[in-house]
C-alpha cells in the first residue's frame, strides 16, 4: 500500500520550467499529501536549508469530519540549491506528549545565538471538528533534529494559534498569534527573556490565521492568511498596523496545482529580495471531480515578493527563481 502510494504521488503533476526555476509545486509530502505552514531556516551545520511544515493527513482513510487535520506531525524536507528544489527529509523529533494523542501544527522556527527555537501550536488529541481547546509551546534545539520542550506560553486564553516572533528595536521580542477568542483577531505578547510574556492585545483586528513578520523596503509588514488571499499590513514601529488595500494571492492561479487562494505563508528576506511560501488546496485541480476528497491536499508553492507604490505584489503567474543567501 505504502509503494503504491508512493508511486502514484510521484506520477502526480508537476510543471517543470527552466532549471533555475522553481517547479509547481515547490514541495509535494509523499505520505499524506497534505503539506501547509511551511518554516524555513537555514541549517548551519549542514549548509542548506530546511523547511517544517504541517503535515496534514489528507490522504487519511474513512476520516471523520476533520480528523484528517488531527494527529499531525511535522514535516521536513531540505533544500541545497537556496530553496528552489526541496527532498522530503522525515518529520521531526518533536518531544513532548509521547505517547499520547496529539496535534501539532503551523511550526514557526527562529535561530537565536547558538540555538533553534520553534514555536509549535498544539491540540491536545485527534478531533472530529474544531472544537478543541489549543495553546503555544515552545522547543529547543541544537541541530533541527530533535526538540526539547522548553515551556508553554500563558497568553490568556484556551484558543491560540499560529505563532510568529520578530526582535523589538529596542530589545527584547514581539510574539503574534491568533486568538480564536476574540474573533480570530490577531494579537500580541512581549517578552524580554522569551520565557514570560506580557499581553499587549490586539494588533490586527481584522480575522486571520498565521502572521508572519519581515522587515523590507523601509517597513515592517504582517502578512497573515485572510481566508481570501493573504492580507498585507504595514508600519514603522511593530504596533501600529496600516491595511494594504488589497490581498495578495486572492485570485486563483492558472497552473496545475496553483489553482486555489494563496494560504498560510512564511516570508523570507534575502539581500534585497524576498520571497513568499505559500500553501494551495487541491480544489480547483481535475482530479476532484472524480474525488470529493482531493481538495484535502495542499501543496507548497513560492512567489517573489515585489514593492509598487509602498505596498507589496505578488504574481503567481510568473516563474521565481529562488535563491536564498545563507544569513551572516
Amino acid at each position: 500500500m505504502i509503494v503504491f502510494v508512493l508511486t502514484a504521488l510521484l506520477l502526480l503533476p508537476t510543471t517543470t520550467l527552466a532549471a533555475d526555476t522553481a517547479a509547481k509545486p515547490l514541495f509535494r509530502d509523499p505520505i499524506f499529501d497534505g503539506a501547509a505552514d511551511a518554516s524555513i531556516i537555514y541549517d548551519r551545520q549542514a549548509g542548506d536549508w530546511v523547511m517544517f511544515y504541517t503535515n496534514r493527513r489528507a490522504t487519511l482513510p474513512n476520516a471523520q469530519g476533520v480528523e484528517w487535520v488531527h494527529g499531525t506531525a511535522i514535516g521536513m524536507a531540505r533544500s541545497k540549491d537556496g530553496g528552489n528544489s526541496w527532498t522530503y527529509q522525515g518529520t521531526a523529533d518533536i518531544r513532548y506528549g509521547e505517547g499520547q494523542p496529539v496535534t501539532f501544527w503551523a511550526p514557526n522556527v527562529e535561530r537565536i545565538g547558538d540555538t533553534y527555537h520553534m514555536w509549535l501550536t498544539i491540540v491536545p488529541g485527534i478531533f472530529t471538528d474544531w472544537n478543541a481547546p489549543r495553546e503555544i509551546i515552545h522547543l529547543t534545539s541544537t541541530d533541527l533534529k530533535r526538540w526539547d520542550f522548553a515551556d508553554k506560553l500563558n497568553l490568556g486564553s484556551d484558543r491560540v494559534i499560529d505563532a510568529a516572533l520578530h526582535p523589538l528595536p529596542g530589545g527584547g521580542w514581539r510574539l503574534w498569534y491568533k486568538d480564536e477568542r476574540d474573533g480570530s483577531a490577531t494579537h500580541y505578547a512581549d517578552s524580554h527573556d522569551r520565557k514570560s510574556w506580557t499581553q499587549g492585545g490586539i494588533a490586527v483586528k481584522q480575522r486571520g490565521e498565521g502572521p508572519q513578520i519581515i522587515e523590507w523596503k523601509g517597513y515592517y509588514w504582517l502578512i497573515l492568511d485572510a481566508w481570501a488571499g493573504l492580507g498585507v499590513y504595514r508600519s514603522t514601529n511593530l504596533t501600529h498596523w496600516e491595511h494594504q488595500p488589497y490581498n495578495l494571492l486572492a485570485q486563483p492561479g492558472t497552473a496545475l496545482t496553483d489553482r486555489a487562494k494563496g494560504g498560510h505563508p512564511d516570508v523570507l528576506v534575502s539581500g534585497d529580495r524576498a520571497y513568499l511560501f505559500y500553501f494551495v488546496q487541491q480544489e480547483g485541480e481535475p482530479e476532484q471531480a472524480k474525488d470529493p476528497t482531493w481538495k484535502r491536499r495542499s501543496v507548497i508553492q513560492v512567489v517573489e515578493l515585489k514593492e509598487k507604490d509602498g505596498w507589496l505584489t505578488a504574481d503567481r503567474e510568473q516563474p521565481t527563481s529562488v535563491k536564498l543567501v545563507p544569513p551572516q
